[in-house]
């Protein structure tokens, strides 16, 4: 009796295990069922690149497509210089937020930098210069010396005469006086200076406010031909060296006052 009774509960067991697998199967067979009415079909192959978006337009537009303008730098607080911005550059100066731009050419402004502007609330300061070669094939030194040799035969150059015809006329001392004003004025703040290039013109200016900001020569030369580089003048840095900040000393210069 005992032997049947186990051989029994063993068939038992068994069976127990069989349905409890049968169960587990079932189970199993009910999470894997996918309701797959609302799945899109996978893309037919090759057709991959054509549906996929462009990187650009999935990461927002504009981001990626942040271009500074030619020799674009941070001068001080709020203020930056650049050679001329064209089109593929305002989406770089948006993130600016400019309030004012001097620029220092004598051309008119293009139509597409002015609706730009217009549209971004920005005003436009100009003060043209006109932009200036030396003799090519000379250094700046040589060019200078045969300049002023030039004209100290002819009676004209004398560092007496305010009204000198020296080599650096090109740079308006008045117009330079003038952008200055605006420059130090930070109700015009952030704001743009620019050129043509961003490294003479620019340079003279950037190089004038250094002097009311009582950096050394030095300091303000290694700046100017950290961006003229093998173009530096001369003329420029004499320009900078004479130019008289006294006139200004009364305005106030809150943004920054560093010196070197």
């Amino acid at each position: 009796m005992k032997l049947i009774e186990k051989t029994m509960n063993k068939f038992t067991t068994m069976e127990e295990e069989e349905e409890d697998k049968g169960q587990i199967f079932r189970t199993i067979e009910v999470a894997t069922t996918v309701d797959r009415s609302n799945v899109s079909p996978p893309p037919p192959p090759g057709d991959s690149a054509a549906s996929a978006k462009p990187l650009l337009e999935v990461s927002g537009g504009d981001e990626l497509n942040l271009i500074p303008p030619l020799n674009f730098s941070m001068v001080d607080n709020g203020i930056f210089r650049s050679g001329f911005p064209d089109s593929a550059n305002f989406s770089f100066l948006k993130t600016l937020g400019l309030r004012s731009i001097i620029s220092l050419c004598p051309e008119p402004y293009p139509e597409n930098n002015m609706q730009f502007l217009k549209s971004n609330g920005i005003t436009l300061f100009q003060f043209g210069i006109k932009g200036y070669k030396c003799l090519p094939g000379l250094e700046n030194e040589v060019w200078l010396h045969l300049w002023s040799s030039k004209h100290q035969k002819e009676g004209s150059y004398t560092n007496a005469n305010p009204k000198t015809l020296e080599p650096f006329v090109n740079i308006p001392d008045h117009k330079i006086r003038e952008a200055l004003k605006v420059l130090l004025d930070e109700k015009n703040h952030p704001l743009l200076i620019h050129c043509n290039r961003g490294k003479h013109r620019t340079g003279c200016l950037v190089g004038c406010m250094r002097k009311l900001q009582k950096w050394c020569l030095t300091s303000i030369f290694d700046e100017y031909q950290r961006f003229a580089a093998a173009k530096a003048r001369v003329s420029d840095q004499r320009f900078m060296e004479l130019f008289d900040v006294s006139s200004f000393k009364h305005i106030p210069m809150s943004f920054s006052c560093s010196s070197r």
